[in-house]
């Protein structure tokens, strides 16, 4: 499968979710409102994320899916499904635990993460007890993280972009049931452990159908398994350090004026939306290739994927960000804007939007260097450099947020993640493995320059459509919404054949189907 269908299965399926998960978060946004309550949902889902995060799609995912790559293509498909069961066996065992022992230490991890709610004691209790709910989503959703990466690896990658639609399904139909018996924050918290058992199922299928069916052995630490926890204990450093970043902001935010953990975790959500369809779905698909082309020696075509991969992030991701960082205000006033959440709250979570948008490239073009490290089996180096970016983002929250309250979180987020895609791109030249062509070089500006016009566009749309998108009438805004967001797809795709940003023959010769 070329790269092009392989991102357009992921981010297509991707999409879908997203979209369903912005009806989520209106409905939830228009349920909770923006203070305590909505703070202690946010810091309820935030801790098994985390958890999942560090120990499931970070550092178990990376480091298995090149070891898996290898075992099919030395060792064909019944030693690689054999090791799949063995690694499967470990990882659930290490999970039961950690499940175990999170579920009876909670009041002591909730402070790690919202120390701010020690202070507020029914706050603090709520958040205690919703977690506790939503904790075993990290047993599911990390067997579901080895289930993608054996799909993955087989090229089937649909079946795994659609696995995050199933938790936004019950999520939907958890905030119309808990309006219904007067429990929204109960029956959401439940929604998403019964989410994470249904995905489970759903990719065992998947698996199935693969000729992957999985069982699950005693669990034994063999020497391939060994090496896989070697490989993991690096990511599991580098996304803690990552998580660090996440628990420093939220744990600032919870000591700001309430609200402030919801306008951040809202104007994430929205800044999340392109770089889960884009670096994620480019991230998820260059990995296999690159693992593969570089066991075979073939380093011309792991440059070009690389490549490539870095064309596609510039390409949809510069459009995404100017567009956020323009018409951020009315998005979120025409999307969250009813019920609880006042127009003072979208305005508090545009300004953090605002930044988090400058700082969107960096965050996909990291989805697309880190690869090349992984594909090496080198997971030490991104970790280093993710130290780096750890202790900027702490140094720049502690300070801003003193000035900007939580504008200033957004701020060293966006900061830090700019460092860290400078120190990748670094290490990777000084080491022969990024090697810029010169098709990229000639293109990305050209992207840029249709980017900026495209938010000039934006600018002067948005100012003709102002009363609309301002009515209380849903009929109104809407078509208003949607009409400022179309303008900006259409401009944007006549600005990048006009400029010159991309070629439709390119397109439709990297759409092709190549040889595995």
């Amino acid at each position: 499968m070329s790269l092009f269908r392989s991102v357009a299965a992921i981010g297509g399926n991707t999409m879908i979710s997203r979209v369903l998960g912005l009806v989520r978060d209106t409905l939830t946004a228009q349920a909770l409102g923006a203070g305590h309550l909505s703070d202690v949902f946010v810091v309820a889902q935030r801790l098994p994320n985390m958890f999942r995060t560090i120990f499931a799609e970070g550092a178990f995912s990376t480091a298995f899916v090149p070891l898996f790559a290898h075992k099919i293509a030395d060792e064909g498909e019944a030693a690689a499904r054999a090791y799949a069961e063995r690694a499967m066996a470990v990882l659930l065992t290490g999970l039961l635990a950690v499940t175990v022992l999170a579920e009876a230490f909670m009041p002591f991890l909730i402070p790690a993460i919202a120390f701010g709610f020690t202070e507020r004691p029914e706050q603090f209790a709520a958040a205690t007890s919703l977690t506790r709910v939503t904790f075993p989503y990290l047993l599911f959703i990390s067997l579901v993280s080895l289930q993608g990466g054996i799909l993955n690896s087989l090229g089937r990658f649909g079946a795994v972009a659609f696995t995050p639609v199933l938790l936004n399904i019950f999520m939907i139909a958890a905030v119309f049931w808990g309006r219904a018996f007067g429990h929204v924050i109960d029956a959401l918290a439940w929604s998403v452990t019964i989410a994470g058992l249904v995905q489970f199922l759903w990719l065992a299928i998947s698996c199935a159908r693969a000729g992957m069916a999985l069982r699950l052995p005693m669990p034994r630490l063999t020497p391939d398994i060994k090496r896989l926890m070697a490989l993991m204990g690096p990511g599991v450093f580098g996304a803690s350090v990552n998580q660090i970043n996440l628990f420093v902001s939220t744990n600032v935010a919870s000591m700001l004026p309430a609200g402030s953990v919801t306008y951040l975790y809202y104007a994430d959500r929205l800044n999340q939306l392109p770089l889960a369809v884009i670096g994620i779905a480019v991230g998820t698909a260059i990995l296999p290739s690159l693992s593969r082309q570089l066991r075979g020696g073939d380093v011309k075509a792991a440059t070009d994927t690389q490549n490539r991969g870095l064309e596609f992030a510039f390409l949809f991701t510069l459009p995404a960000a100017a567009a956020l960082a323009v018409i951020a205000e009315p998005i979120l006033s025409v999307l969250l804007v009813r019920g609880d959440f006042t127009p003072l709250a979208a305005h508090e979570t545009a300004l953090a939007l605002i930044v988090y948008a400058f700082g969107l490239p960096a965050l996909v073009v990291v989805k697309v260097l880190v690869p090349a490290f992984y594909a090496r089996q080198d997971t030490r180096t991104p970790v280093k450099i993710a130290v780096v970016s750890l202790v900027v983002n702490l140094v720049l929250t502690l300070v801003l947020s003193r000035f900007f309250a939580h504008v200033g979180n957004a701020l060293a987020t966006t900061t830090a993640g700019w460092v860290n895609v400078g120190l990748l791109s670094v290490a990777l030249r000084r080491r022969g493995h990024l090697t810029l062509d010169h098709r990229l070089i000639a293109t990305v500006p050209r992207q840029i320059l249709a980017a900026i016009v495209m938010a000039v566009v934006l600018v002067g749309v948005d100012r003709l459509l102002a009363a609309s998108l301002g009515s209380t009438a849903g009929a109104v805004r809407y078509p208003a919404l949607a009409a400022l967001i179309v303008t900006g797809l259409v401009s944007y795709g006549l600005f990048v054949l006009l400029f010159g940003a991309a070629r439709v023959s390119d397109l439709k010769r990297l759409m092709r189907r190549q040889p595995a």
